[in-house]
């Protein structure tokens, strides 16, 4: 049968009717997404692989989903590595719509490839499920060359799995997506100036917060302890061991002390291995009261050999409370007593400073003796803090490495800022300073480590390794 002699099977004024007729549907039927195109930034000279790529850039355009129900047949697997998401959507857009406003766009960008078209590898943020989209195929013949001519492209999408790339289009709703959801536990309930817990490999780095000043206060007991007296430092210890204190008598309290440790001695005590630990000091975590006589003292743990002995007084100072714990603090502050003793024998203490760098506990190394009235307990203000607060996806800098990377995450309570897309090696010590927001902070911790996500087995895998060799032993494979 010939073809329809009022159709001329190809005339510009026919293809153009069948074009508006398929942008109308997809406007009427379709819904908004966002082209992200990937800059190609480093690629290696030879094979061409891309090292470093950007995503800088969201144009919207609208859609046609064609998954009528659901993300496809292969939404989530259990591998070896974890639960993985296998999202799927294919998308149709108007080549015309693309030709005509996408790539003209395209042509001031640079390091863009295959302008006239999208391409795979780029990305599509797909709003109804607040998620990216990596492009896997471009079918371009599709309808095959109706009236002599295609109309669309279809694309077919795989969630997309973040691996460093640069993310930051300036349009908030697509960039937060690497923040991942408040259900990780760094919601803004926790104090998060950014919501969420980044998504990808990133580096958990522990800064100093501003620098304020710590506060305690302290109380007077009679009948309690107030120093410690290493006899044996012992040896052989993993850990510090458990500081055992006989009993107050009836209606007394009974002691509490914590055992710091000292490594790399060998001669005159009981360490064959360097690597483990003799007992240096016993602290007061509390000094108990109702003590007549001193009480005896003992040492639980894999070492052997620590002992010591007790001494014990009235109005001695006991349970240090801690006010506030202030933050800023790289080290330990100095802790004065200002107050009169009657025999002129006053106490001494020492700090334990978090990660964050606040104060959480006062521990006596001497509780003094002969004090009727509680002193007042100073404690030395921080000699540096940060100040400001970090934004999302800005880029830091380090003052002393130059290091750069990019900010995943920030927590203004416990001063923990994630990042990713790190170059360089951030050093110990040095401010952190953010481009965009001019935050600064003194970097206390830097951990690698990826976050322990539930399903994780690198810390049973190297238990179990343990078990064969203890590469934590000066020589795991025995004496020669």
């Amino acid at each position: 049968m010939a073809l329809n002699p009022f159709f001329l099977q190809g005339s510009k004024g026919e293809q153009n009717l069948i074009q508006d007729l398929i942008n109308e549907q997809i406007r009427m039927y379709g819904v908004e997404v966002h082209y992200l195109p990937r800059k190609f930034l480093v690629e290696k000279t030879v094979i061409k692989e891309v090292i470093d790529s950007a995503f800088e850039d969201a144009y919207p355009i609208e859609a046609y989903l064609e998954n009528y129900d659901g993300y496809g047949d292969n939404t989530t697997i259990l591998s070896k590595f974890g639960i993985q998401a296998l999202n799927e959507v294919t998308l149709t857009i108007s080549r015309e719509r693309f030709e005509t406003y996408i790539t003209p766009l395209l042509k001031k960008e640079k390091n863009v490839k295959l302008r006239h078209r999208p391409k795979e590898g780029d990305l599509i943020y797909f709003p109804l499920g607040d998620r990216l989209f990596e492009i896997k195929f471009v079918e371009h013949e599709q309808p095959f060359y109706q009236l002599n001519k295609t109309y669309t492209y279809t694309l077919k999408c795989e969630l997309f799995r973040y691996e460093d790339e640069d993310i930051d289009t300036g349009i908030s709703e697509i960039d937060d997506v690497l923040e991942g959801s408040a259900s990780g536990g760094y919601g803004s309930e926790s104090g998060d100036s950014l919501t969420g817990v980044p998504i990808g490999q990133v580096y958990q780095l522990t800064v100093v917060g501003a620098a304020v000043t710590a506060t305690a206060s302290i109380s007077i007991v009679n009948g309690g302890i107030r120093f410690f007296t290493i006899n044996n430092r012992g040896g052989g210890y993993s850990n510090a061991p458990r500081v055992a204190i006989s009993s107050a008598p009836s209606g007394g309290v009974t002691g509490v002390g914590s055992a710091t440790m000292i490594s790399g001695i060998v001669v005159c005590n009981e360490n064959v291995d360097p690597a483990k630990k003799s007992v240096q000091s016993v602290e007061v975590i509390n000094a108990g009261y109702g003590y007549t006589v001193a009480p005896k003292v003992a040492f639980y743990g894999d070492g052997v050999g620590a002992a010591a002995t007790c001494t014990i007084g009235d109005g001695v100072l006991s349970l240090p409370v801690i006010g506030n714990g202030g933050s800023g603090y790289v080290s330990p502050p100095t802790i004065t007593f200002v107050g009169v003793s009657t025999v002129n024998i006053s106490a001494a203490a020492t700090a334990v400073v978090s990660a964050a760098g606040s104060i959480t506990q006062i521990r006596m190394i001497d509780c003094g003796v002969g004090y009727t009235v509680a002193p007042t307990i100073l404690i030395s203000p921080p000699s540096s803090g940060g100040s400001g607060d970090y934004e999302f996806n800005e880029v830091i800098v380090g003052s002393a490495s130059s290091t750069r990377a990019k900010v995943r995450a920030w927590n203004s309570v416990t001063n923990i800022l994630e990042v990713s897309n790190v170059t360089g090696q951030f050093i110990v010590g040095e401010n952190l300073i953010g481009e965009t927001s001019g935050a600064s902070h003194p970097l206390r911790v830097v951990d690698i480590n990826p976050v322990d996500d539930g399903y994780a087995s690198n810390e049973s895998i190297e238990d179990e390794a343990d078990l064969i060799i203890d590469f934590s032993e000066r020589n795991p494979f025995g004496m020669p």
